[in-house]
């Protein structure tokens, strides 16, 4: 299991060759209160970088991004009745959607935990 960060504040776990996505800490702490997610339908083909999922919170709106390339395979639809999951649990419980890995490569492009948290200390 690897973890893997984008610049847009999504977290990728990879367990073998899926990809599980959601925001992170750091994101749900800025959105406030999640009200309201939109998941993506499972045989969806996505590009890296596509806005493929919406955050609501009670301050903003946010898409969320597909870190990679691949297709949706499950959108988690406990989301639908507990949006507050996100906020409970962004890197639990608080998934966004697992997809197939398209490209592994692309996986290198993004951070790493370490350099994750030096890019957010570097927005404060």
């Amino acid at each position: 299991m690897t973890v893997k960060y984008t610049e847009d504040h999504e977290w990728v776990l990879v367990e073998g060759d899926t990809a599980t996505v959601g925001i992170t800490d750091y994101a749900q702490n800025a959105l406030g209160d999640i009200v309201f997610v939109e998941t993506p339908a499972a045989g969806t083909e996505v590009s890296q970088g596509d806005d493929v999922a919406v955050v609501e919170s009670v301050k903003t709106a946010s898409d969320v991004y597909a870190p990679i390339t691949g297709e949706i395979i499950e959108g988690n639809e406990a989301l639908e009745d507990q949006p507050e999951l996100v906020n409970s649990s962004p890197e639990g419980d608080g998934w966004f959607f697992k997809m197939t890995i398209g490209d592994a490569s692309e996986l290198d492009k993004l951070l790493d935990e370490a350099g994750y948290k030096a890019f957010c200390e570097g927005l404060d």
